[in-house]
């Protein structure tokens, strides 16, 4: 109850500093419904009552409608600029829905639903800004000795935010959020700021800089995607944290193993990263690199070396995770589909079927839906090789739409691999149906 008292009063302290009293505060909801071209609300004295009990000793939830317009209203600083980034009214909001009981799911939709409006209106990095962080960003770009942590962690949750959008919003937009975020690190990195920041700043550019360049691949512009990793590379080889250069090798095999031919590139980088996470920091990470392996040695043919990869993955997975400095970056989920994978290559396809069942099922996040949308595909795959190319074609259409949404280069790639293997069905009208739905929602 205390929690939602707290909530209730955060509702109401971000009412007041915008200076609107109950009824002024319903007008205003009721035009922004009227801006967005919404059903029209209640009338004023409906809609200040609503507000009235949100902020009571006793709350009540915002339903989801009055959510989205809270947000979008929060969303705007009073001079009507985007702000969405820590320390804005927008992340204060998400934070009191949270105190009154709300999912965290529900408040991650809202952010995507809020952040997908704003670029559709042209936002870019300063959205993800709190308005006193691009002040100090703008007061250290011209001069780097007044660089603050504020700063620093204000560019680290642009990154982040990011990150999270993956699944969510087109890729092409990722990549306008993040370039700027990317451009400021770079400029601070070669001034001369207070040393205590500099490691910081310089992990915030590594993060910045990796997922630049798995965007800069998913948007199929492979040059542009290995310079990136080559700086995200030197960058981390700056740090005494063995565990981010471990997530750079590996983020850049994955991408060098589809858009290069053969494996040797990408073994190369995996081995890399193997022996950097035998530092121990990070098992998880070590399990993610194991994995790796694991699928390289199964492309290979190699089935005594991919089951003994996947079983050092396991291990690590099981073990004490506290205090991983990469606590999402892989899970069980994850690890059952490189084991699918595995099977797929070197072993039993009735296997492999259920293990993309199992990882898939625990792929629900929005930010998992492109590995989702990849294991879903294989174990499409997985069923023509047990002979139902039918049910197979069922779940392909799933994984048409799942890629449209994520908007992943993988995911396509994977398809296009599991519709060749549909090819003595092609005269089969559900075969037609699937290239129809390809065309069009991919245009392939």
């Amino acid at each position: 109850m205390e929690d939602r008292a707290a909530g209730a009063a955060v509702l109401k302290r971000l009412r007041k500093r915008r200076g609107l009293s109950l009824a002024a505060f319903a007008r205003a909801l009721m035009a922004l419904a009227d801006d967005l071209h919404q059903p029209p609300l209640p009338a004023v004295a409906s809609v200040q009552r609503s507000v009235a009990r949100w902020e009571a000793a006793r709350p009540t939830m915002p339903d989801e409608r009055y959510q989205l317009l809270l947000g979008h209203l929060y969303a705007r600083t009073p001079a009507g600029d985007i702000a969405l980034g820590t320390g804005s009214d927008f992340a204060e909001y998400l934070d009191a829905l949270g105190l009154l009981g709300e999912s965290e799911r529900r408040t991650d939709e809202l952010r995507m639903l809020v952040l997908s409006a704003a670029t559709d209106a042209g936002g870019g990095m300063l959205a993800l800004l709190a308005p006193r962080v691009h002040a100090g960003l703008t007061a250290a770009l011209a001069r780097p000795a007044q660089l603050d942590e504020p700063t620093i962690a204000g560019l680290g949750s642009v990154v982040a935010d990011v990150n999270a959008a993956v699944g969510s919003l087109p890729m092409v937009r990722l990549q306008l959020l993040l370039a700027p975020a990317i451009e400021a690190a770079r400029r601070l990195l070669a001034g001369s700021m207070p040393e205590p920041h500099v490691a910081p700043l310089r992990s915030v550019a590594v993060a910045g800089m990796t997922l630049a360049g798995r965007l800069a691949f998913e948007t199929r512009d492979d040059t542009a995607s290995h310079a990136l990793y080559a700086e995200a590379t030197r960058e981390a080889g700056l740090l005494a944290q063995p565990w981010r250069q471990a997530g750079v090798h590996m983020s850049h095999a994955l991408v060098t193993l589809y858009s290069t031919r053969g494996l040797d590139d990408a073994r190369r980088l995996v081995d890399l990263a193997v022996r950097t996470t035998s530092t121990g920091e990070s098992p998880l990470l070590r399990a993610r690199a194991h994995a790796l392996q694991a699928e390289l040695a199964a492309r290979a043919g190699h089935e005594r070396h991919a089951q003994a990869a996947l079983g050092l993955a396991w291990y690590d997975i099981e073990a004490d995770h506290t205090g991983d400095p990469a606590p999402t970056s892989f899970s069980s989920g994850h690890l059952r589909g490189f084991e699918g994978v595995c099977e797929l290559y070197v072993g039993d396809p009735g296997t492999a079927h259920d293990q993309f069942a199992r990882s898939a099922a625990a792929l629900t996040t929005p930010r998992e839906q492109v590995q989702r949308a990849i294991v879903t595909t294989d174990q499409a795959l997985a069923r023509i090789r047990l002979g139902e190319p039918r049910a197979a074609a069922d779940l392909l259409h799933e994984c048409v739409a799942a890629a449209s949404t994520t908007g992943g280069r993988v995911p396509a790639l994977r398809l296009r691999r599991a519709r060749r293997e549909l090819r003595p069905w092609r005269r089969e009208e559900w075969v037609a149906d699937l290239d129809d739905h390809l065309m069009d929602v991919l245009g392939r």
